[in-house]
């Protein structure tokens, strides 16, 4: 018997919104402002990290900013390119709009700062997220469990009856280990092959009825 679908929980860039390009472009603008060099393989190595990791990558590679500044001044330019236009992941806003019409409400849990991932949900469908966790909302973000730990919590339900939808490593694990029914959607990153989770190409052409099912 399927159990009822309470909550989905939303990871934010890549997953949600096609962001990670936009992170990285920007990372290569930070990094030729000091004279570094960056890759694209280095920026989507940090696909689902900590940003306080992507801050000791830079660093190492000889962007003299403190953590502080240079997250800052990452997530700045980010939330700037977000105000003029955010660019929805195929599936993500029309299985929002159908999860808002069927009243099962959504929470964006994320490693990005609250902020930005306010600024994402002013975006959706009307109502349809009604939670965020930003980096700053916990004591450890991902992969350690609590961010969708504390979306549920936040909701008000069983984290056992929410689905979470992901596209890192980091975040499959925050995910998994959180205790929720778990849907990777690969995007830049490259994801484990297998594991205690569902895989689905893309979120284009699926319902809600293919999310509760991930709890049967």
């Amino acid at each position: 018997m399927t159990a009822t679908l309470a909550a989905v929980l939303w990871d934010m860039d890549g997953t949600l919104i096609d962001s990670e390009p936009i992170w990285i472009a920007q990372q290569f603008v930070l990094a030729e402002q000091h004279g570094a060099t960056w890759s694209t393989e280095q920026g989507l190595a940090l696909v689902g990290a900590d940003m306080h990791d992507t801050a000791r990558a830079m660093q190492a590679v000889g962007v003299d900013l403190d953590s502080v500044e240079l997250v800052a001044t990452l997530e700045r330019a980010v939330i700037d390119s977000l105000r003029e236009t955010v660019l929805w992941r195929p599936g993500a806003r029309e299985l929002l709009s159908a999860l808002r019409q069927r009243g099962i409400p959504c929470a964006i849990a994320t490693t990005s700062s609250h902020e930005m991932a306010e600024l994402v949900a002013s975006a959706a469908p009307d109502g349809a997220i009604s939670v965020v966790v930003g980096s700053e909302d916990v004591t450890r973000t991902k992969p350690s469990p609590e961010p969708y730990l504390r979306a549920a919590e936040l909701l008000g339900v069983r984290i056992e009856q929410c689905v979470a939808v992901e596209d890192s490593p980091n975040g499959l694990a925050s995910a998994v280990a959180s205790g929720a029914a778990t849907v990777a959607v690969p995007n830049d990153a490259v994801l484990p092959e297998a594991g205690a989770f569902t895989t689905w190409p893309t979120l284009a052409g699926r319902t809600v009825a293919d999310l509760a099912a991930l709890l049967g």
